[in-house]
């Protein structure tokens, strides 16, 4: 059994959107390349150089940029912005503020997100799905260190540190010319590239555990125990999702569970595994959720739809990487009807404006 390395003992708060991936104040890192990784990013902190996280969907880039700023030093807040959520009309007034009057609706004076940042860190995630235009005015801000709220043409000083994350490959986005060599320059001071968990296996059975104490609190279970075979399952699989993926996987087994016993049948793991000879727990998804909700309807539980709704939404809003159109489009419903559930089971700190 994995156990947690003294060395993880790291203070920061969690991530908005997901379980925090705690133990205490602990991140739960247990593979020697993740604490190496952990390491890495100490130096880093305390430099205030701009940094670009890279790493696949799922891997925990949040997670590591709230490490960064929570130990840089810095005083002031943590602002986290998803670049692939801006409106085309509305990205300027996120980012830099607008007064009253600046466009429709503008009903009141608001500060973006770099004065909400000043003194603290700004993380810009999904970096490469910028648009160009707003890539050249960010660039400007990084340079002169002031704002410009739309409808003014009077700057704001702000003092903020930058980290920025993507899953795309910045090099070779910047020779197809979809971003800035010059931004890239800009926020390229130091990197840092988190490994996916299929190359950190140390990593899983803790993840494992913390997740389902986590959500078995929601189900209002007890803690359960996994099976052997159901271990042996969870370090076989290639994960293609992630932290993010294998957090979902715990928390449909939650539904399935008997007994008190996790085992390989109560996983919901993809048939066809990456690696040879990886251990294939799935059954079909439809039968598999049918006799999932047979057992909560059995349970006489009252709000089994409220449940069911809740993790259906909490599931495919990660999926789709806190993207409300994505989302939409995966479930099949209207993007209102989306936004409306987002916020009713408090998925977002705030609402995104798309």
């Amino acid at each position: 059994m994995s156990e947690l390395h003294p060395s993880t003992l790291l203070a920061f708060p969690p991530p908005v959107q997901n379980a925090p991936i705690l133990k205490g104040r602990s991140p739960i890192v247990s593979d020697p390349r993740s604490l190496e990784m952990y390491e890495r990013l100490s130096r880093i902190a305390a430099s205030g150089a701009s940094v670009v996280i890279a790493g696949e969907t799922g891997t925990g880039k949040e997670l590591a940029a709230r490490y960064l700023h929570h130990h840089s030093g810095l005083t002031g807040p943590f602002v986290a912005v998803n670049c692939g959520a801006f409106s085309d009309t509305l990205a300027d007034a996120d980012l830099f503020g607008h007064e009253a009057g600046a466009f429709t609706g503008a009903h009141h004076a608001r500060a973006g997100w770099f004065e909400t940042a000043d003194g603290g860190t700004l993380f810009l995630d999904e970096i490469g799905e910028m648009p160009l235009g707003l890539q050249v005015k960010l660039l400007r801000v990084l340079q002169e260190g002031q704002v410009t709220r739309l409808g003014s043409r009077k700057p704001i000083n702000v003092n903020v540190r930058i980290v920025a994350a993507t899953n795309r490959e910045l090099d070779a986005a910047v020779e197809s010319r979809s971003f800035r060599s010059d931004l890239y320059y800009r926020l390229h001071v130091a990197s840092v590239q988190l490994l996916p968990l299929r190359e950190r296996t140390g990593d899983i059975l803790p993840l494992v555990r913390h997740f389902l104490d986590v959500h078995r609190r929601k189900f209002d279970i007890d803690r359960p125990r996994l099976s052997t075979a159901a271990e042996q399952a969870l370090l076989n699989y290639d994960w293609p999702g992630n932290v993010r993926e294998l957090e979902n996987v715990v928390q449909s087994a939650l539904i399935n569970i008997r007994d008190g016993l996790l085992d390989v049948s109560d996983l919901c793991l993809a048939k066809r595994p990456a690696r040879p000879g990886a251990v294939c727990a799935a059954e079909d998804a439809s039968e598999s959720m049918g006799r999932a909700l047979q057992r909560l309807f059995e349970s006489g539980l009252e709000d089994v739809y409220e449940r069911v709704e809740r993790l259906m939404m909490t599931m495919a809003f990660e999926h789709c990487d806190g993207n409300t159109f994505r989302t939409a489009r995966r479930l099949g419903i209207s993007r209102n009807m989306v936004r409306a559930q987002v916020k009713r089971f408090g998925l977002l700190a705030r609402e995104f404006s798309n």
